[in-house]
Parts: C-alpha cells; sequence; structure tokens
C-alpha cells in the first residue's frame, strides 16, 4: 500500500514538473505580452489608464494677408488697400481668433503723426464694411518692439473670416512716407464657447477720425438710436464697441484738457431707456507704452487711447440671452456743450465709434436685425 502511494506520488511529480518547464519556454513572451497589452511601459506607468486628450489634435492655423503693404497720401499713393485673401475655410471649431497687425517704415522713415487706423472686413451680405479692429500709428517708429506687432482679438467675426474675404486697411497718413502695412490671423481651434456666431452693425461712424459723431454741438444726420431684434435660437448675446475721441476743442475740462481727444467722459449706452452699460474714456497707461520710445508727444494719457497701441474693443454682454427679443438700443454722450473754440488749428470734438451686436448659438443662426 505504501508502495503503490509512492509510485502515484512519483507520476504526479513528473507531470507538475513537465507541465512548469513548459511554461518557463514561454514565460518571457507572457511577460512582454502582459505589459504591452496592459499598457505598462518600462518605468512601470499604466498608460491605459489615461485617457486621449481630445485637443491633442487642435493647432493654431496662420493666415498672412496685406504684406507690407505700402500706405501713404501723395505721390500716386492711397490711405486705403482693398483687397481678397483666402482665410480658414470651417470656423465651427475655432475658438479665438487673433488679428496682428506690424508696421513698416518705408525708405523715407516712418510718417511722424499719430494717426487714426484700422482693419476692416466686407459682409458678403450687406456689402457693408464691419471695423475688425482700430489702431494708432506710433510716432515715426515701427512696431518691431512687438513680438508680433499690435493684437486685437477679433474672434466676434469669426462668421465672417471664413473662405474668401475682402479686407481693407486704412491708415489716416498726410504724407508720402506713409507706411509699409502687414498683417496675419492666428485660427486657434479647439471647444468654442459656442460653434456659431453672427453678427450685424448697429453703428458705423469711423470712416475716419473727424468723420465720427460731434461731440458737443449739432450731430443732425447721426442717428445713435436703433432696434434690434435678436433670433430665437440665440444662446448668448453681446455688444462690441470702438470709440476714440478726437478734437481740441474748448472749453476745456479744469486741468485744460479739450475735447475730444484729452476730455475724460463717461458715456452710457441704454436699453429699453434704461442705462445698461458704461463706457469709461479714462486714461489707458499711454506712458507704459511697449513702443517706447517715440519721435513725438507719446505718453501723456489720452481719452481712451495711445499712440502705438490699439484702441480698446468694449464688449458689454447682456445677462440673458435675449432669444427672440426686440429691444431699443441708445448712446449717450455725457453731456458738454462746445463754445467753437480750438487749443489748435483743429476745429470741433469728434467721436468715431462703432458698435456690433454680436449673438452666438448652438445650431446655425441668423444675424439679428437692425432698424432706426
Amino acid at each position: 500500500m505504501i508502495k503503490k502511494n509512492k509510485v502515484i506520488n512519483t507520476e504526479l511529480l513528473k507531470r507538475v514538473l513537465k507541465r512548469v518547464l513548459k511554461i518557463s519556454v514561454y514565460l518571457p513572451f507572457i511577460l512582454v505580452f502582459s505589459f504591452c497589452c496592459s499598457g505598462n511601459t518600462a518605468d512601470g506607468t499604466n498608460t491605459s489608464e489615461k485617457p486621449k486628450n481630445p485637443l491633442q489634435d487642435f493647432k493654431t492655423l496662420n493666415y498672412k494677408t496685406f504684406s507690407k503693404t505700402r500706405i501713404a497720401f501723395g505721390a500716386g499713393l492711397s490711405q486705403s488697400k482693398i483687397a481678397t485673401f483666402t482665410l480658414n475655410e470651417d470656423n465651427t471649431n475655432v475658438k479665438a481668433v487673433k488679428m496682428f497687425i506690424q508696421l513698416d517704415c518705408p525708405n523715407a522713415g516712418c510718417n511722424i503723426w499719430d494717426v487714426y487706423a484700422n482693419i476692416s472686413v466686407k459682409d458678403k451680405k450687406t456689402k457693408k464694411w464691419f471695423e475688425l479692429g482700430r489702431y494708432i500709428t506710433p510716432y515715426g517708429v515701427d512696431t518691431s518692439q512687438l513680438t508680433r506687432g499690435i493684437e486685437i482679438d477679433v474672434t466676434d467675426f469669426k462668421s465672417l473670416l471664413e473662405g474668401q474675404v475682402e479686407l481693407r486697411a486704412f491708415i489716416e497718413t498726410w504724407g508720402d512716407d506713409g507706411w509699409n502695412l502687414s498683417v496675419d490671423f492666428d485660427f486657434e481651434e479647439g471647444i468654442p464657447d459656442f460653434p456659431y456666431y453672427a453678427v450685424s452693425e448697429v453703428l458705423a461712424y469711423n470712416s475716419s477720425s473727424l468723420g465720427g459723431v460731434p461731440y458737443g454741438s449739432s450731430s443732425a444726420g447721426f442717428d445713435l438710436s436703433k432696434t434690434i431684434t435678436v433670433p430665437s435660437n440665440a444662446f448668448s448675446t453681446h455688444l462690441r464697441t470702438i470709440i476714440s475721441g478726437w478734437g481740441h476743442a474748448t472749453p476745456a475740462d479744469s486741468d485744460g484738457r479739450g475735447c475730444a481727444e484729452w476730455c475724460f467722459r463717461t458715456h452710457q449706452i441704454k436699453i429699453d431707456n434704461e442705462t445698461k452699460f458704461t463706457h469709461e474714456l479714462k486714461p489707458i497707461g499711454c506712458g507704459s507704452n511697449k513702443i517706447n520710445p517715440q519721435r513725438g508727444n507719446w505718453a501723456p494719457d489720452r481719452a481712451g487711447w495711445c499712440p502705438g497701441m490699439a484702441v480698446p474693443v468694449r464688449i458689454d454682454e447682456f445677462d440673458k440671452s435675449n432669444s427672440n427679443v426686440t429691444f431699443n438700443f441708445e448712446y449717450d454722450f455725457e453731456d458738454w456743450v462746445s463754445d467753437g473754440g480750438t487749443q489748435s488749428g483743429q476745429t470741433g470734438a469728434f467721436y468715431a465709434i462703432s458698435t456690433y451686436v454680436v449673438v452666438k448659438s448652438k445650431t446655425p443662426i441668423d444675424a439679428p436685425v437692425i432698424t432706426n
């Protein structure tokens, strides 16, 4: 009986040893497979636990438009240039659009004055020029101290910046020296707040610095009141305003500041006859300008703008979507009356202003309807 048990145990042992030897042959392959399929790396990191980043395929797309385009006045040259360019075809997955403006000096040197300038895009439906951004040229120097030039966020207009677009560049220079202008755009892909945008013009008295609304005197012919109807599928509504004051009209303020370049004012946007938003035209820090020194009076604070900088974009966002709502809009200047005098040879005070209403949606959306 004991002998029989020994035989049985011997046979069992042989079978166990045979199986162990067979497994040992494949052990290296099993270990490699376990690392590969489990997501383990050589240092023990489990990559299978790391989800794929959904943003990793997004990128920034750069498009060049105007390139060292000469803008000047006289000698057969013009203050404005219009050209057609091809930009990004589909902006529904674009979270931001940035515009960069570079100014180079022609052979004769840069124009010595700080002057009004802007870039506009033509709305294909209305054929109107929408002001993407406004800036003031520096006194007699280029923008090379800025890495990319003067930067302006133009995401609000991304519905107009698709495919073939017509752009207009304007610099109110009065010499045949002028500037060499370059403009490029960054389209930053990503998850936008809303995929669909639409924009409509509310006010556009911005053809030039003195083409703005007269301040402190008769503004007959300048309609600052509108009616706005927002589409029914709007999820967000805001206003976008650019405003800059020009002229050195009197009476000057108690500190000697003439209007409207130097006098600090607070204007209001009224919605349905009630003040909803305010715009303070106050100092924005000319003395800390990144383009310095300049060849003129660049450091003193103006009323909301500085030489060599972008004019601020004023965003006023409603606290509700305004979906399918019609409301009345009015831009109301702070009260002041000109006596007809001036501190310089330039008479009158003016506000060059543009206001747009921007709506956003999860579905394709029409532009708001504007009526007088």
